[in-house]
């Protein structure tokens, strides 16, 4: 459950800077770069500020599932 929050929330943050940048300010566009280097830096490092921040709101971490 909490990597499909990690993915809306990513992607709603994205879509919304987007549209932000269109009708407000071209500079929201830094926002959407913040989320992507976050994305990015957790494929290597295993480390997400939302997965801490959802945790503690209490969201369960999924158990991990092999499908050998």
């Amino acid at each position: 459950m909490m990597n499909r929050f990690i993915r809306a929330i990513a992607g709603a943050f994205i879509v919304i800077s987007v549209v932000l940048a269109i009708y407000v300010n071209i500079n929201w566009l830094w926002f959407t770069v913040f989320v992507g280097v976050n994305l990015f830096q957790s494929a290597f490092t295993q480390w997400c500020l939302m997965e801490k921040i959802l945790f503690k709101l209490g969201v369960k971490k999924e158990a991990d599932r092999r499908t050998d």
